[in-house]
């Protein structure tokens, strides 16, 4: 919406209230702790992680900890949603650079080809999927999660495929779910043995993938 937030507040004859000190402590502290949760997870896992050692790498305690988050599983999902945001961001900023919709059906390709290399994300994604799987709850929980998120990826990309002119092979949640899939197979693969299937062999197969999928051919 033009304007955003604050120009609907001004014509509804309303400002919005600035944030109180409590809430920009509050952002800030949650900020530290996720950080820390990032690194501590990416060094020694999900499970293996401690919440005392994510505290103290942020430079607070665990009662501090417990003040903003209730358990490991909870900053984990808050660490997702903050992935996921980034991605999105990507995603968005890289259909807005064009206007032509195969453009963007060539530049999204590119982008899924390029960029689906983050090796930490691929790890802790795998790891995670495997203790939800263990723990209804958590499975419950991440299923939850998910399925909002793809079906928001596969509306895009029906509604793509069909502006410029291709065809979607699957359903569009299938195909959101398969290139998330594929491309931490790929990455996880990789890393058992880079020598067997190098960056570019992965970069070349999402991108045969992504065209078969949308049943289109990539341009020469």
């Amino acid at each position: 919406m033009p304007g955003g937030p604050r120009a609907t507040a001004r014509l509804s004859g309303r400002m919005p209230r600035p944030a109180s000190r409590q809430q920009v402590r509050t952002a800030a502290t949650c900020g530290k702790l996720l950080a820390a949760a990032e690194k501590i997870f990416a060094r020694d896992g999900f499970e293996a992680a401690r919440l005392a050692d994510i505290a103290a790498l942020a430079g607070y305690t665990r009662g501090a900890f417990y003040a903003h988050f209730k358990s490991k599983e909870d900053i984990f999902f808050a660490l997702l949603e903050e992935w996921i945001g980034r991605r999105i961001a990507d995603v968005n900023a890289v259909l807005e650079s064009h206007v032509d919709p195969a453009a963007r059906l060539r530049a999204l390709r590119k982008h899924y080809a390029q960029t689906a290399t983050d090796r930490r994300l691929a790890l802790l994604s795998l790891e995670f999927k495997l203790f939800a799987i263990r723990h209804p709850k958590a499975h419950a929980r991440l299923r939850a999660r998910q399925r909002p998120l793809r079906e928001s990826v596969g509306n895009i990309l029906r509604r793509m495929a069909k502006n410029a002119g291709a065809n979607l092979a699957i359903s569009g949640v299938a195909a959101a779910t398969a290139f998330g899939s594929l491309s931490n197979a790929l990455l996880l693969e990789h890393l058992v043995d880079h020598a067997s299937l190098s960056d570019a062999d992965v970069r070349h197969l999402l991108g045969v993938f992504f065209d078969a999928v949308l049943e289109t051919k990539p341009s020469a």
